[in-house]
């Protein structure tokens, strides 16, 4: 009775919160069957890896175009009328899809369109999906909404490309595993509309009431703010070092030396390590200084990136990417809750769009200079200087007071912060 009662006082307890979790666990499970339909259809159509790089180019290139875009409507319609929006576009795009993946369609023409537009859709929902949840739940189960909600996309990763595998598997085709992603597309959007408009409202009304944090919007923010400048330095610089070890350099690792199934497996150990790290943050809302506890946290990341090659073999690659995978997870989820509190409720849209731009545009850099790296001195190699690119960027930021005190207890907030209200936790569930 104790545990269910813990359960319902928690965020669980929050409908609208049950909503946006199960919709985006859903929604996820359909991405990742995405993910295995979309190079099946172009491969097993004799379209080849220059066209499925280009078609993943104009999803991924107008993704990131995007993400500004959304920041701002995520500011001033409210995240949930923007993912909501998203959502029932994917919905008809990639049942578009499907209908091209039954016709054996694969030419840049018919999906590159299709391609661009899920894309876009993509980059108009991320800023959005990280800017909701503190209009869902108040300040106190922050940490653990935001863990909790992380844990069930991480999950849905896990299942999705084993139900998108088995379903092209057992078709030979790419079409079913699309409806699958086109289906979930449609739960989220129910989930979101289900989501009550008052709770949106009472957002806006927030953000509208609190100053534009001391005016000039996001730029006029980051300038002031010294320390969420190092944020954004230390986002860049750990991206340039997990993208390209995680795209190029484990995938070489594993080739040379477990294997197909072995690499399956290490992928599987790091994304269960992120599971329990991810669920571990939520008792992280009440520390002292959450940012320094989320670089010495990075600091045991960048120590278990760097060992994978040499603790003799797959078992001990496995058990550092699952260190690693945990030590991600809790310090992802820890600086996420950080800026949300932080943050002025009417430039949160546009503060997270800023993180996320951070992130994906250091990916192609990575993977590009990743490649040339494990090239000419092997994936073994790669993987401690990684590790130190990661150790350097965590260190550099502590160095820096303002960083080390960045939504300590106690710290001024950001110009126009306002506490959230328990009416808007009232009108959510």
């Amino acid at each position: 009775m104790s545990r269910l009662a813990s359960l319902r006082s928690g965020p669980f307890g929050v409908r609208s919160f049950r909503l946006l979790a199960g919709g985006q666990f859903t929604s996820t499970i359909g991405d990742y069957c995405y993910a295995v339909a979309l190079p099946w259809l172009v491969l097993s159509n004799r379209g080849g890896a220059i066209l499925l790089g280009t078609v993943l180019a104009c999803y991924g290139v107008s993704r990131m175009v995007l993400v500004p875009v959304g920041g701002v409507l995520a500011d001033k319609i409210g995240p949930r009328t923007v993912m909501l929006a998203a959502d029932t576009a994917r919905c008809v795009l990639v049942a578009a899809m499907a209908i091209l993946a039954a016709r054996h369609t694969a030419s840049l023409a018919a999906l590159g369109p299709v391609a661009a537009l899920i894309g876009a859709g993509e980059g108009l929902f991320i800023p959005a999906s990280f800017a909701i949840m503190p209009s869902l739940v108040d300040g106190e189960q922050l940490a653990a909404g935001n863990a909790i909600s992380t844990a069930a996309v991480q999950a849905g990763s896990l299942l999705g490309p084993a139900l998108g595998g088995a379903l092209v598997a057992a078709t030979s085709a790419s079409t079913w595993a699309f409806a699958i992603d086109a289906v979930s597309s449609a739960v989220s959007a129910l989930t979101l509309a289900l989501i009550p408009r008052r709770t949106a409202a009472a957002t806006a009304s927030a953000a509208d009431a609190a100053p534009d944090a001391g005016g000039g919007g996001v730029l006029a923010l980051l300038k002031r703010s010294r320390g969420l400048q190092v944020i954004l330095v230390v986002v860049i610089a750990a991206n340039l070092a997990f993208g390209g070890q995680g795209e190029v350099a484990l995938p070489s690792l594993a080739h040379a030396r477990f294997g197909a199934a072995g690499y399956g497996a290490l992928l599987a150990c790091f994304a269960a390590g992120a599971v329990l790290g991810t669920l571990a943050a939520a008792r992280t809302g009440g520390l002292r200084r959450p940012v320094a506890f989320a670089s010495a946290i990075i600091l045991v990341n960048a120590v278990a990136d760097a060992l994978v090659p040499y603790l003799g073999g797959e078992a001990g690659a496995a058990a550092m990417l699952f260190t690693a995978g945990a030590a991600n997870g809790l310090a992802n989820v820890t600086l996420l809750t950080v800026l949300q509190k932080w943050t002025p409720p009417a430039l949160l849209g546009r503060v997270m769009s800023a993180i996320m731009l951070c992130a994906f545009g250091s990916f192609p850099l990575s993977v590009a200079v990743s490649g040339l790296l494990v090239r000419h001195i092997g994936p073994a190699l790669f993987f401690p200087i990684a590790g130190g690119v990661l150790a350097v960027s965590a260190l550099g930021g502590l160095t820096q007071r303002e960083f080390r005190e960045f939504g300590a207890r106690g710290e001024v907030p950001a110009a126009g912060t306002t506490a959230r209200s328990g009416e808007i936790k009232k009108a959510a569930t």
